[in-house]
């Protein structure tokens, strides 16, 4: 298993543990990202996993029969991302901004660090744990942060937070990506 492989697995793992983890009513409630309950951010998490894999067949998005159910829905996408991530598949020449690179490393970038930070928004918008896996917080910034003004345009990410003094590097990311730990 690759070091992204196992990077994703464990972001993947966290994010089943919270949708199934997730208590009565809490998919309503407001999460951190503006206008976006609980479910919002699960079902962003599941888009964006469809739109990745798109990379590997070159097409649209199609979303599987599972939507009606959120939890079956994630399985369906993130277990297609660790089969892709498990074969040679992972080596395959994909589109990514603007140029191409194995689809390992768009997910070990940009998937991983989309799911990093939405696993946070998740945890609170469910009342649940919060504690982001500290190797894919420091992978999350390091890809991010050369991105900044790329991650700053209208959709993506808002105003810098400034972390509190001696922050340590979950809230040095959430702050980076405008959150409010």
């Amino acid at each position: 298993m690759t070091d992204v492989a196992d990077r994703y697995g464990r972001l993947a793992d966290a994010v089943t543990r919270l949708i199934d983890g997730c208590p009565p009513g809490a998919w309503t409630r407001p999460s951190p990202c503006e206008d976006w309950t609980a479910y919002d951010v699960a079902q962003h998490l599941v888009d964006v996993h469809r739109r990745v894999l798109t990379r590997l067949s070159g097409g649209d998005p199609t979303p599987p029969d599972s939507d009606d159910d959120l939890a079956a829905a994630w399985r369906v996408e993130s277990g297609a991302v660790r089969s892709a991530l498990a074969d040679d598949r992972a080596q395959t020449p994909v589109e990514s901004f603007g140029s191409t690179e194995p689809f390992e490393q768009l997910v070990g970038s940009l998937l991983c660090a989309d799911t990093v930070i939405h696993t946070w928004d998740l945890a609170r918008a469910t009342g649940q744990d919060d504690r982001l896996d500290p190797e894919s917080v420091a992978s999350a910034m390091a890809f991010l942060e050369p991105n900044d003004a790329m991650l700053r345009r209208p959709g993506g990410f808002g105003p810098k937070v400034d972390p509190p003094e001696g922050a340590d590097a979950q809230t040095r990311l959430l702050c980076f990506v405008g959150r409010r730990p």
